[in-house]
């Protein structure tokens, strides 16, 4: 009797360009741009997608995509609401990691680090900036919190556009960004026959050094 749940025959070859140490830029900030602007090229949809993995105080680890919004040699920064699950474990623990993988190029980025929240201005300006359905999405909602319903959910939201039918929805205090300050960068490129070349960037004494990882 077949097992629908076996998936130990479904495997796919990788046959991409070799990733060199020459290759590789010194500044894994600027290798990481070089890569996204490689994804977004292939992919735009998808590009700025990326898994999201946090802790609580307990050590239980929640995962989840969420975009990123901006980056540069301070950190990757994202935007969510601070009482959702991510935020509480981001309160408990602030500390995570973020992973993009683009399949069109066969490609993966893991970055390790600290995380921050952004400053209260910053969450104002980006929340002002997005499209009137996403800010009323963001303030009727108290993400990762259960609701009665999806017609309770869509009644809240409809209340809020009826109290500011101008489309000026106050900026929610509860609802910013974070920023992850890195300390870790793996790049991965997938090869063939599963001899993947991995490549490790770790902050040492504010420099970044760099080692083939084995796949």
């Amino acid at each position: 009797m077949t097992n629908k749940g076996d998936l130990t025959a479904e495997r796919r070859e990788y046959l991409a360009q070799p990733l060199r140490r020459g290759d590789l830029i010194k500044d894994p900030v600027a290798q990481f741009a070089k890569w996204m602007d490689d994804a977004l090229e292939v992919s735009p949809d998808d590009a700025t997608s990326m898994t999201l993995a946090t802790a609580s105080k307990d050590g239980m680890p929640a995962a989840r995509i969420v975009l990123l919004k901006h980056f540069d040699e301070q950190g990757f920064a994202w935007y969510t609401d601070y009482r959702s699950q991510k935020g509480d474990d981001l309160s408990a623990n602030p500390q995570a990691e973020i992973m993009f993988y683009w399949y069109g190029l066969e490609r993966q980025v893991r970055i390790r680090g600290q995380v921050e929240k952004l400053s209260l201005e910053q969450g104002k300006q980006y929340f002002n900036a997005r499209p009137l359905g996403s800010r009323l999405s963001a303030a009727a909602s108290c993400q990762s919190h259960p609701v009665e319903s999806r017609e309770a959910l869509e009644q809240a939201v409809q209340n809020l556009a009826d109290r500011y039918p101008e489309g000026d929805i106050p900026h929610p205090p509860e609802w910013g960004g974070y920023i992850l300050r890195p300390t870790r960068f793996e790049f991965w490129q997938g090869r063939e026959s599963r001899l993947h070349d991995r490549f490790q960037f770790n902050l040492v004494d504010q420099e970044w050094q760099i080692e083939r990882l084995q796949p």
